[in-house]
């Protein structure tokens, strides 16, 4: 079998890579068959008989044919997994500039908290005597997340911010049949929503009525008024909106809705905004969710673990699912499982435990005055690359930027540089590309948010890489179009990967 690749396909070192990176070589990024026969990474004990595993294996489990494990010795091993390991960027290797993801800094008091064997150890089936610590977190976290929207009451079962609006809307579907006896049939989604909305409306037996933004990459008022009837249940806003916008007329778009009956579900995913600076339910709003994986800094790499707690106004707080924090008479905490106008679980027990720890430390350790300095130096960092990079790429709104800015690939549509051919070239100063083509009402959209963990000086950085790529596009944007040049791998056919994924090893023959 062969060990290498042919050389013709080995990545060739680029003089256009920047000059940060040149010298650097690569360390055999292709050489991945290293089995060896005869070669071990493991010893057993000398009186070990095999014959013995296999009389204790029954016969229809037992294998007929020898695995084909490979040969190889414990180095190889490590080094194997360790060598794919530096081909993964994560937020503790580097800025991560991926907009309405929030990918900040996870902070190592977090992990430890949540490794206390009390809380990390713990059965969530045991008895609630046993479970009082346990309890008393969620409510105190409970307390802290309803504070901080502004609202009455949070339930912290929605294990990631698309369960968290799944249940949001379930809520005021149950509570429109119970009061109204008709939950009604559409719900509004302005294109500057997040791109669950629609499939949170389609589980919960709504039609979209999509809604055109403004100029301003706003919702318009008199545009809510012009479709909310009778039939809508609500409106579906994001605010700040994927603009990294703030939504001014929220005020009167919330009246229009409540005067025809309907309710306000806010999504929450943009809070890194907000924190300790507006309390969403001073603008009038009935329902919005957290991701405590984005705002509250827990890891949500690779798809997980997530938490999408959700708060509401009073009045919906009866059909938030079981069981509910419950203190008691003499001090003592329960989980009250008794909700007869429940929408139901959505989530085993009460939610993505571990995941409550890191948030509940996160906020204790800051307070409330320190998240609202996290969400005043995060809106400070978007600015700050707002202002440096607006001269070289196209800026998507004139309104005031939040925690994040949106650009686009305007000012490169004569030299046939698209977003997508940036967001690869900057792979070759050592970053993780920006969110592409997100929001879709911007084309060619480039969407960066630095979040409040990075400093002045990475900013810079991650600044100067950008006006670099500006320039490349502008005089030799060959360069830029075929990027990455640094990397193992050149670019992929990421259509062909998708339509024709391989998603198993096979040994070359």
């Amino acid at each position: 079998m062969s060990a290498e690749m042919p050389k013709s396909d080995m990545p060739k070192p680029s003089p256009d890579r920047p000059a940060a990176m040149r010298g650097l070589t690569f360390r055999e990024p292709l050489l991945f068959e290293r089995s060896r026969p005869g070669r071990d990474g493991y010893s057993l004990a000398k009186d070990f008989d095999e014959a013995d595993v296999d009389a204790a294996v029954p016969a229809n489990l037992a294998r007929k044919v020898p695995a084909e494990l490979p040969e190889v010795s414990e180095p190889d091993v490590v080094r194997h997994y360790v060598r794919l390991s530096h081909h993964n960027y994560c937020v503790d290797t580097g800025l991560f500039p991926l907009g309405s993801c929030t990918m900040k800094y996870n902070p190592k008091v977090n992990e430890w908290a949540a490794r206390i064997p009390g809380f990390a150890h713990r059965h969530p089936y045991a008895p609630e005597s046993q479970l009082q610590g346990a309890i008393e977190l969620m409510a105190s976290l409970e307390q802290m997340l309803a504070e901080i929207a502004g609202l009455d009451a949070v339930s912290l079962q929605p294990a990631a911010g698309a369960q968290g609006e799944f249940l949001g809307l379930a809520v005021i579907h149950a509570y429109l049949k119970d009061t109204q006896g008709n939950p009604r049939k559409k719900v509004i989604i302005p294109d500057s929503s997040h791109g669950t909305n629609p499939a949170t409306c389609a589980l919960n037996n709504y039609a979209v009525l999509p809604l055109k933004s403004n100029d301003q990459g706003m919702v318009d008022p008199a545009e809510v008024a012009r479709v909310m009837d009778a039939d809508v249940a609500g409106i579906m806003i994001t605010n700040p909106n994927t603009l990294g916008v703030f939504e001014s007329d929220i005020h009167k778009i919330v009246e229009v809705v409540h005067a025809k009956g309907g309710q306000v579900y806010m999504d929450g995913a943009n809070m890194n905004a907000l924190v300790g600076v507006l309390q969403p339910g001073t603008t009038g709003i009935d329902v919005m969710h957290f991701n405590l994986h984005k705002t509250m800094s827990i890891p949500h790499g690779g798809g997980g673990p997530g938490s999408g707690p959700i708060a509401v106004r009073r009045h919906l707080e009866p059909y938030l699912p079981a069981p509910r924090v419950k203190k008691n008479a003499d001090g003592t905490w329960s989980l009250e499982h008794k909700r007869p106008k429940s929408v139901g679980r959505v989530k085993a027990w009460y939610g993505n435990y571990g995941c409550l720890v890191r948030a509940y430390t996160y906020l204790r350790e800051y307070g409330p005055a320190g998240v609202r300095a996290v969400t005043e130096r995060a809106v400070l960092n978007a600015n700050y690359i707002r202002a440096n990079l607006k001269d070289d790429y196209a800026l998507a709104s004139n309104g005031p930027s939040l925690h994040e800015v949106v650009f686009s690939d305007a000012s490169f549509k004569d030299t046939g540089v698209e977003t997508i051919d940036v967001a690869k070239r900057i792979m070759d100063y050592g970053y993780h590309p920006p969110t592409m083509y997100f929001p879709l009402i911007v084309h060619g959209s480039l969407m960066i948010e630095p979040t409040e963990s990075e400093t002045k000086e990475t900013l810079d950085a991650f600044i100067h890489a950008m006006k670099a790529i500006a320039h490349e596009a502008k005089t030799t944007p060959e360069v830029v179009r075929s990027a990455p040049h640094m990397p193992g791998w050149r670019r992929f056919d990421e259509a062909r990967a998708a339509r024709n994924p391989v998603l198993r090893w096979t040994k070359s023959v």
